[in-house]
């Protein structure tokens, strides 16, 4: 083989390798998130791995933002252990991962007190609407937690059906 031949070999498999190196580094970082955590007080989510923070993203939640969900249309976000239970991908919020609110512990207490618990309760991008860069100012919600189209984007690539919640307050 000539000089120019080892060449085309060597970018061919260079080429190759870098390919195949990307593919496993992608599919790695897809699998690395085994929890999520949302810091309510402090407005940011965070996926983890073990201990690790994976990815960090400042958040909107709903409009009443303080304390824990108590009933439909209070504007709160829940607080407590939940799962991701589900994926819209025709969502109007860009795309949605729902969170498994209301659990068996959340109906049992809005039934003693005589209300709906609610429910929708998603991880979601802005408004399909929304045209601007980033998500419209403040908790704008409906007791969801909101990021940015784009974040939502890299969330719904990264985090699996089934990852554990914890919403703190």
């Amino acid at each position: 083989m000539n000089r120019s031949g080892r060449a085309t070999t060597h970018l061919i498999l260079g080429l190759l390798v870098a390919v195949l190196l990307a593919l496993s580094a992608s599919a790695a970082e897809r699998g690395a998130v085994d929890r999520i955590v949302v810091e309510k007080s402090q407005r940011r989510m965070d996926l983890m791995s073990g201990d690790v923070v994976m990815r960090s993203y400042v958040i909107a939640l709903g409009s009443a933002p303080e304390g824990d969900k108590q009933q439909e249309g209070d504007g709160k976000t829940p607080e407590g252990q939940y799962v991701i239970d589900g994926r819209n991908p025709s969502s109007a919020f860009h795309l949605s991962l729902k969170i498994s609110y209301p659990d068996a512990v959340d109906r049992a207490a809005a039934a003693a007190r005589n209300v709906s618990p609610g429910g929708d309760i998603f991880i979601h991008g802005a408004p399909n609407w929304w045209l601007m860069p980033g998500q419209p100012p403040g908790d704008w919600t409906r007791g969801c937690i909101a990021v940015t189209k784009a974040e939502i984007e890299e969330i719904w690539r990264l985090v699996p059906d089934g990852t554990p919640v914890e919403i703190r307050p």
